[in-house]
């Protein structure tokens, strides 16, 4: 089994990365933002997962170890395949998943492409007991809702769920004590870090 690779990316695509280990290239399905942020010629670090079938050996790849195990346990769902559990941690991140399986809300599974809503409701009942948020980063002097709301407008600007939710809280850990309050400071921040007129979803 290989569990994780550590190399360097001699190729990117929209859903998979090229990585080159031990002289060895191996082609890695992975989320959209990984494909987007990993660069040609730099080191990159996945945890992976290698799905066996009859005709086909695949890897797929994250970079956050919760992210590997919520994707083995989508696909004990009945009806998901890797290529549907991988577009679900594409759209959506470990916490966003397991609030919506705690709070058995099936709407944000029936937005993922290729989930249709009898997959979104047994991801919601499988799962069930199975997944817990991971406990939030505290944020010193930096009320939810400030975060939230730069979430949100990210969103508006065209970026995914699951991108600008992780670039909101980075920015806010990253902030001074006056921009956290501010939540056009926070967003002008979190636009300047993930670059000016790339729309990622």
């Amino acid at each position: 089994m290989i569990s994780s690779l550590h190399g360097t990316v001699l190729h990117t695509g929209p859903d998979h990365v090229v990585l080159e280990t031990g002289g060895v290239g191996f082609s890695v399905f992975v989320p959209g933002d990984v494909a987007h942020t990993a660069v040609v010629g730099e080191r990159l670090q996945l945890h992976t997962s290698l799905i066996v079938r009859e005709d086909a050996l695949t890897l797929y790849g994250f970079g956050d170890r919760d992210e590997l195990e919520i994707f083995g346990q989508l696909l004990s769902v009945t009806g998901v395949g890797p290529k549907s559990a991988l577009g679900v941690l594409a759209h959506l991140t470990v916490d966003q998943i397991a609030e919506a399986v705690t709070g058995e809300d099936d709407a944000p599974f029936r937005r993922v492409s290729g989930i249709g809503p009898k997959t979104a409701k047994l991801i919601v009942l499988q799962l069930a007991g199975k997944v817990q948020p991971r406990v939030a980063r505290t944020v010193a002097a930096a009320p939810s809702t400030t975060v939230d709301q730069v979430t949100a407008a990210l969103v508006g600007l065209g970026w995914s769920e699951k991108v600008a939710a992780e670039a909101a809280a980075q920015t806010a850990e990253d902030a001074t004590d006056a921009e956290r309050d501010s939540v056009p400071a926070l967003l002008r921040r979190a636009l300047a870090a993930m670059g000016p007129g790339v729309h990622r979803g």
